[in-house]
Order: structure tokens, then C-alpha cells, then sequence
């Protein structure tokens, strides 16, 4: 069996010291787990290592951490893997804690601080219609396989980890908690939809904060794919409840659906006028409201056409793509707007991933009543 060197960051803050590295070298087998090798660390060469872990089956979620610059499962990942991630294309395997969460110690990391309080934000349980039932309720079976994807979710914490808004806006509520919202929002048993995303849309710090970077979803290791609820839970407030958020959201979302069908390219000049002023024949661009952000975002717009990653003619005259070109982007507006049902491409109900490859069973979308 080959050796590898397994570097692993240690922090201890009791002491006041700075973070420092320490590599070990140990014998394991390819297809082994990155959480074995730290366990030989720990049990044959330096027993005050900080790790946590129990189930070593990807199932409790305790060791989630950094393994050559990407979160994930210690348990889950085979050092075999973890090596192809080398920068330096050597046997070493970095190891760190988890992102944007304190550490307690090495790669333990305060979940309560972050990710656990955040998962309460969005309050976490059902609110049941009334009147309760005796018995059961029955619901669609379609609509339990929905939320099957949120319900995955194990809590490790490797999303919360990578998101990158969360670097950014450390009060954002996060991937984790918003899928977890999702699972209630998508539950036909809640009884306060509207109320849990008015909630959400209204936070400045909530649904309309997610900067689809995709970072979440390579994280998960559990496929939920925390990004595609959030943007789920958009289309939920803005499409089906017609929320007109504070934050402009659902205005935002909604500039670009129309600058896109106008235009075929979007026009960089009226995403603000239209975002915060409206959709309407003037475009947004006499309103208050955008005249004032417009003025704030000078200063960022003088700097980026000095520097040259703005060009004022391109800016200002959009690019508009050829007629025939324009068409088939109406016609895929008129198909989608034409739909009985929107699509919302859950892995779970689809029963195919984006590679086309099969995952699960197709799910029959039939209205028959199943027993949740």
C-alpha cells in the first residue's frame, strides 16, 4: 500500500497562538477512507489531534471538512480521490476545517454558532393545517417525493462551508437553512407558505442574497442541491404568491426575463432601472427609487470604465441578437408560458440527473392519494 502525507491544519484558540500545519505520514490502501488516516494520526501519532466523527457511512454528517480545498465527508472521500485533488500532483492531502464557521479546535468547527442557528431562523418544522387529523395525512405522492430531496439532507455543514455569499455577507441565512425551508414550503401539510416566504423574501439577508455560484451544490454530498431550492423558493414567492419583496428581488428576477425576451442578450443599462423602478413602458428609468440607486452606483461605474471593464457605448446601446435568432428565444418563452405545470427539474421526481443518467426511478406524477 503507498504512503501519503497528510497535512493538517491545527488551531487551538485557548492557547492564543497563531494556526499552524502538521504532517504525518501514513500507510492506506487507495480506496480507504481520508478519515482513516486521520484516525491513525490520532491514535498512533498525536492523540490531542481535534476531529469529530461517529458513523464513518456518510449518514451522521460529524466529519464534514476540507480535503484538498473542497468540503466534503471524510468518511465519504477515498484518499485515492483526495490525491487527484493535489495541486502539486504529490500523495499530500491538505486538510482543513470547515469555512465561514469559528473554530473550536483543529478541524472541529462551532455548528451551533453558525449553521445550527441559522437552520432555526427558518423555523424548522411543520405548521400543520387545521384541523389536525385523527389519523394520517393523505397527500399527493408527488408532492412527498418532492421534498424527498431537501430531506436528504444530513447537516454536515459542507455548504455552509463553500458559499461563497456567505463569505461576503456572513448574515446571510444560508444554503443549508434555505433548503431546509424549502422542505416545509414544498410540503402541502404546512399551512403558513405565504407566511414562511414573505418571511424569506423580505430578509435582507434571506432568499434574494444567493449569488448562483454553485458552490453548494458540488459541495453537497447528498445531492440536495441546496442552490436549486433556494431558486425554487423564488420562483414559489415571485410566480405562484406574487411577492414584491423590499429588496427588489422579484423586480431584479424579473428585469432580466424581459430585458432576455426583448432582446435575446441582456442589457447591462436597464437591469438597475427596471430592478428597482418596475417592468413598465418607461422602463423604470423616471422612478425615484432608481434615480437613487443609480447615483450610489456611480462612483463603482467611474472606476470600472477608467479601468476598462466597462465600455459606456456598449453599456448604453444594447446588443441585440439577429431576428431569426430572437424568434426561437420567443418561441422558448411561449413553450415554457404555455405549460399547464412549471417544471421544476427535481432530481427526485425526473429520475435523471444533468449528465442524463439514470439515478432514481421515474417518479408518475398520477394524483392518487399516498399515506405520508
Amino acid at each position: 500500500m503507498p504512503d501519503y502525507t497528510l497535512r493538517i491544519r491545527r488551531y487551538n484558540p485557548e492557547t492564543g497562538k497563531a494556526p499552524y500545519w502538521d504532517q504525518y505520514t501514513v500507510t492506506l490502501d487507495t480506496h480507504e477512507a481520508v478519515l482513516t488516516g486521520i484516525l491513525e494520526v490520532k491514535n498512533r501519532h498525536d492523540g490531542s489531534l481535534g476531529v469529530r466523527c461517529s458513523c464513518r457511512s456518510a449518514i451522521c454528517g460529524s466529519c464534514g471538512m476540507r480535503i484538498n480545498g473542497q468540503p466534503g465527508l471524510a468518511c465519504n472521500t477515498q484518499v485515492g480521490d483526495a490525491v487527484k485533488r493535489s495541486k502539486d500532483g504529490s500523495n499530500t492531502i491538505v486538510i482543513e476545517p470547515m469555512g465561514n464557521m469559528p473554530v473550536i479546535r483543529d478541524l472541529i468547527v462551532d455548528m451551533d454558532a453558525v449553521h445550527w442557528k441559522k437552520v432555526g431562523r427558518v423555523t424548522p418544522w411543520l405548521l400543520a393545517k387545521e384541523p389536525v387529523p385523527e389519523r394520517e395525512y393523505i397527500v399527493p405522492r408527488e408532492s412527498m417525493v418532492d421534498v424527498t430531496q431537501t430531506m436528504a439532507c444530513i447537516q454536515c455543514g459542507s455548504c455552509v462551508s463553500d458559499c461563497l455569499a456567505m463569505e461576503a455577507d456572513p448574515e446571510f441565512i444560508g444554503p443549508a437553512a434555505l433548503a431546509k425551508a424549502y422542505r416545509f414550503v414544498g410540503d402541502p401539510r404546512d399551512a403558513q407558505h405565504q407566511q414562511r416566504l414573505e418571511d424569506l423574501a423580505e430578509d435582507p439577508h434571506g432568499l434574494y442574497t444567493c449569488t448562483h455560484c454553485f458552490k453548494c451544490i458540488d459541495a453537497c454530498p447528498k445531492d440536495v442541491a441546496p442552490m436549486s431550492q433556494i431558486m425554487r423558493l423564488r420562483r414559489i414567492a415571485g410566480q405562484d404568491h406574487h411577492i414584491e419583496d423590499v429588496n427588489n428581488g422579484e423586480r431584479h428576477e424579473q428585469a432580466f426575463v424581459v430585458l432576455i425576451k426583448k432582446y435575446g442578450l441582456l442589457a447591462e443599462a436597464d437591469i438597475v432601472p427596471r430592478s428597482y423602478g418596475g417592468n413598465g413602458i418607461t422602463g423604470g428609468k423616471f422612478s425615484p427609487k432608481s434615480g437613487q440607486q443609480i447615483a450610489q452606483s456611480l462612483p463603482f461605474l467611474v472606476k470600472a470604465v477608467l479601468r476598462g471593464k466597462v465600455s459606456i457605448k456598449e453599456t448604453l446601446i444594447p446588443h441585440r441578437l439577429a431576428p431569426e435568432d430572437r424568434a426561437q428565444i420567443k418561441t422558448i418563452f411561449e413553450t415554457v408560458k404555455g405549460r399547464e405545470k412549471r417544471n421544476e427539474l427535481n432530481l427526485y421526481i425526473t429520475g435523471y440527473d444533468e449528465d442524463g443518467d439514470p439515478h432514481t426511478e421515474p417518479v408518475s406524477t398520477d394524483k392518487e392519494g399516498a399515506t405520508a
